[in-house]
């Protein structure tokens, strides 16, 4: 039986040549509210509530602080290399004993189509299967999200299926595409 996996904040930070990701910090809120306030597709395609305030946003990222120390979530501030903030990369459902997270990101809008989602999503799974020692990631992506399904393909995640009705948003029910990395790929 092998061993369960264990959660360390990643020493150096994760890195490439253009974005790095540092443990999501209170010091990040009030940049992370103004990248989701008003942007319906953050709305339309996370868990992120419509209007959310600087309240919600500093007991988000609180979660994101407790899930290092319990072990159940980590969440990351997505920076270029000057130190502003891109965006928002998590495993969000982690699942130490099982040896699985699913995985989350978002990046503001006026940052999107240049690769920032796709480098963040690679150094996030890489250090999740390899440093971190987790068999198996996965993404929900809503079928009409087009540009998240062509990150996932980018970074090397194969769509499962879907699951049909799986959330309620706004009082809708929606669709999500099971996207996944073991690791074995």
């Amino acid at each position: 039986m092998s061993a369960v996996p264990r959660l360390t904040k990643p020493d150096p930070p994760l890195a490439d040549d253009v974005v790095r990701l540092e443990p999501l910090a209170q010091r990040h809120a009030p940049d992370l509210l103004a990248i989701i306030e008003g942007d319906d597709d953050v709305f339309r395609f996370t868990r992120v509530p419509a209007d959310p305030d600087e309240s919600f946003v500093r007991s988000w990222i609180k979660r994101y602080e407790n899930g290092w120390t319990d072990g159940t979530c980590a969440g990351f501030a997505i920076e270029d290399l000057g130190g502003t903030l891109l965006g928002f990369a998590s495993l969000v459902g982690l699942d130490l004993p099982a040896s699985e997270a699913e995985l989350g990101y978002l990046v503001d809008r006026r940052e999107r189509g240049r690769g920032i989602a796709t480098r963040s999503l690679v150094l996030l799974t890489g250090w999740a299967l390899d440093d971190v020692g987790l068999d198996r990631v996965e993404l929900m992506i809503q079928p009409e999200n087009t540009a998240s399904a062509v990150v996932a393909e980018r970074a090397g995640y194969t769509l499962e299926g879907v699951l049909r009705s799986k959330h309620i948003r706004d009082g809708r029910r929606a669709d999500f595409g099971i996207w996944s990395r073991v690791a074995t790929q």
